[in-house]
């Protein structure tokens, strides 16, 4: 009796899945890509320009001030969750008391919605009446003046963002410090080895794994930035906040250059490539180092 192979009931199962990721993703990422190779705006048919719209938007300075600020604020959020996270993961891990009641704590902000988030951080740190504003004077500090000055107004996008997004990078770097073994440290103990040894020879190469995979999802999230700085800032003032996601949403809605945007919208979408290519190839190197090549 002749068996049938395996692989035709298999691509059964998942070609609902590919056709579904195929026209939700593929075939929107295609029509935006060859918008923008046009010129088009509402009311207008698209003309095709070639790669003028790259042109255009790469000579643009507020493009440049955008991908700065951006990469800012993802350079300052991106590592400071991966410090806190991983020290809250270890801190959980040694068994603090009231474990339940404070992991509750720590995952409630990513139950917040972002327009929530920025409603209660503006009024936290309004320059007249923010409870925030009252502890720094309290402490002697001057207020922030988020509205005015663009790098303050940075520096609290960046906390926004890390309060908010912390949770993610806390949960998968604890899971990661849960599933190692504990005869490993029982192991070190036995040789002498200290805490910060333990830490350096055993917790960390093992981590290693778990962190780049945070810091590839963050990465890519952060890039795309958007409601905590159009709902705090606007991109003001002057422009000076703007991230490449705000830009791209000038570009389409406030200027009507539907081309521009879309090749604002590509040129994030390669930049963020790039960048998860770099981080999956160490995490492979990570993860499979023996038959890495």
């Amino acid at each position: 009796m002749e068996q049938r192979s395996p692989l035709l009931p298999a691509l059964g199962f998942i070609a609902p899945v590919q056709l579904f990721v195929g026209v939700i993703i593929f075939i929107p990422a295609l029509y935006v890509f060859w918008l923008s190779l046009t010129e088009s705006s509402f009311g207008q048919a698209p003309v095709f320009v070639g790669l003028a719209n790259y042109g255009r938007v790469l000579a643009d300075p507020y493009f440049w001030k955008a991908l700065a600020n951006t990469v800012i604020v993802v350079l300052i959020v991106v590592h400071v969750e991966l410090l806190l996270g991983l020290g809250m993961a270890l801190l959980f891990a040694s068994g603090v008391p009231f474990r339940p009641l404070l992991l509750a704590a720590v995952l409630a902000p990513y139950a917040v919605s972002e327009v929530s988030a920025v409603v209660m951080w503006r009024f936290l740190f309004d320059p007249e009446v923010g409870f925030a504003t009252q502890a720094l004077t309290a402490f002697g500090l001057p207020p922030l003046e988020w509205a005015v000055v663009p790098w303050q107004g940075l520096l609290l996008v960046s906390l926004l963002s890390i309060w908010l997004h912390l949770p993610f990078t806390f949960v998968i770097l604890y899971a990661a410090r849960l599933a190692i073994p504990g005869e490993l440290y029982e192991a070190a103990q036995m040789d002498g080895a200290s805490g910060f040894a333990r830490f350096r020879r055993v917790t960390l190469p093992l981590l290693v794994p778990a962190m780049l995979i945070a810091m590839l999802f963050r990465y890519i999230f952060a890039f795309r930035l958007f409601s905590e700085v159009w709902l705090l800032t606007g991109g003001g003032p002057a422009r000076q906040t703007e991230v490449l996601a705000v830009y791209l949403y000038l570009e389409a809605f406030r200027y009507n250059a539907f081309g521009d945007a879309a090749a604002t919208g590509w040129l994030l979408v390669v930049a963020s490539l790039v960048l998860a290519l770099w981080y999956l190839r160490r995490l492979y190197k990570e993860m499979f180092a023996t038959y890495a090549p």
